[in-house]
């Protein structure tokens, strides 16, 4: 299938039809490719969103949309209780892969998506994207480099304060890949292998549910737009609930390899998704000799160097990582489209940097699920021996 691509614009499916769905379509014209389809769980919104995206195909049975529009690629941009089987027949049909995160509920279900790719030589793309961001990419660049000698610790902080009354949908449920750990916990973690190194050997930490319930809402459809939907009444006795079942606040510590570095480095990732922050949120890679801080809790903000002067400076992006940064509106769309880039390149046969792939996916979920279990130090270097997927 690569060969055939490299001879004409690769066809993309689109799973979808929310912000990421939206996002996905974006990212994929963005890199050259035609998207032929997008599907959805609703006929009116399909039609809709796909008559005001110029998407020619349009439809509800991913099984019929895979035989009809007979794509390259498929874009899974749906809650990850979804993923398993159309990734699965995605795969059968022998289609390269893009999965939002998480890849699947599950480490079990991850697992064996990452084995059947595996298995049948499609590649993948995990969008555990925010590693992508400008600053993350000028802080690898830098500790590849030295700038702050050998690293030794790693904090990531974010207080989101997310609304206690947003509406209950999947983000709430466990079974639905809901929880802070699957759409929080993905992304700094990607951004901290990606600049120190990906061989996890210990992870320990907590998680809470403490949120409790959330007031049902019917007709909210897209992730982006649920706020305005919350209700101004909670005490209102016509309101119905849905019960929570998945953390949305976490503490987790881990200790990761570094070529750069010889002692196992120590990383802290703190989450409270329902607690209002003071100071700003941040990544801040240490190191013997200094440290990097980058504003912004996926590190999306300015990059400030402490070194030997023994001071905070701003640091200039470099002109070549600006360069090859999408020019697009959001910080999340923005990543989307620098891997769908990397993705489509890479099919076609050029030379990328690396970057997730199902891999990730699956060892993310067992990690997870590890965390999950709020137990005590958990050797994971097993999970950094699987065979990448290309």
């Amino acid at each position: 299938m690569s060969a055939r691509i490299a001879e004409k614009r690769a066809k993309v499916l689109v799973m979808g039809t929310g912000f990421a769905g939206e996002g996905h379509t974006a990212a994929f014209r963005w890199a050259g490719a035609d998207v032929v389809g997008i599907v959805g769980r609703t006929a009116s919104v399909v039609s809709d969103v796909g008559a005001r995206l110029d998407i020619p195909y349009t439809g509800t049975d991913w099984t019929d949309a895979l035989a009809h529009c007979q794509p390259d690629i498929v874009s899974i941009a749906t809650p990850g209780g979804a993923h398993y089987e159309p990734i699965k027949q995605a795969i059968n049909a022998g289609c390269h892969v893009f999965s939002d995160k998480p890849l699947t509920e599950s480490a079990e279900t991850a697992a064996e998506l990452f084995a059947l790719a595996r298995a049948a030589g499609v590649k993948t793309a995990y969008a555990a994207s925010f590693r992508f961001a400008p600053g993350v990419r000028h802080a690898r660049r830098l500790v590849a480099a030295g700038a702050i000698g050998e690293p030794t610790e790693v904090e990531c902080i974010s207080h989101f304060n997310l609304e206690r009354e947003i509406p209950y949908g999947w983000s709430h449920r466990k079974e639905d890949g809901g929880g802070r750990l699957n759409n929080n916990f993905t992304h700094t973690l990607s951004i901290v292998t990606s600049v120190i190194g990906d061989r996890v050997t210990n992870v320990a930490g907590e998680v809470r549910d403490d949120l409790g319930r959330a007031p049902i809402i019917e007709g909210v459809h897209n992730f982006a737009t649920r706020r305005d939907f919350m209700p101004t009444n909670l005490d209102d006795p016509n309101l119905k609930w849905g019960e929570s079942n998945v953390e949305w606040s976490y503490t987790v510590m881990a200790r990761i390899e570094c070529a750069f570095a010889s002692k196992p480095v120590s990383v802290l990732f703190k989450h409270g998704g329902l607690v209002p922050r003071f100071h700003e949120d941040h990544i801040v890679f240490y190191g013997t000799k200094g440290a990097i801080y980058l504003k912004g809790h996926y590190g999306t903000g300015p990059l400030y160097l402490w070194d030997q002067a023994r001071r905070w400076e701003e640091q200039p992006l470099p002109a070549d990582i600006a360069a090859d940064t999408p020019k697009v509106s959001g910080e999340t769309e923005q990543c989307w489209h620098y891997l769908a880039g990397q993705f489509v390149r890479d099919i076609q046969g050029e030379r990328v940097e690396s970057y997730p792939t199902f891999r990730e996916g699956s060892r993310y979920q067992h990690i997870i699920e590890i965390i999950r279990q709020n137990g005590d130090w958990t050797d994971t270097r097993q999970l950094s021996e699987q065979e990448p997927t290309q």
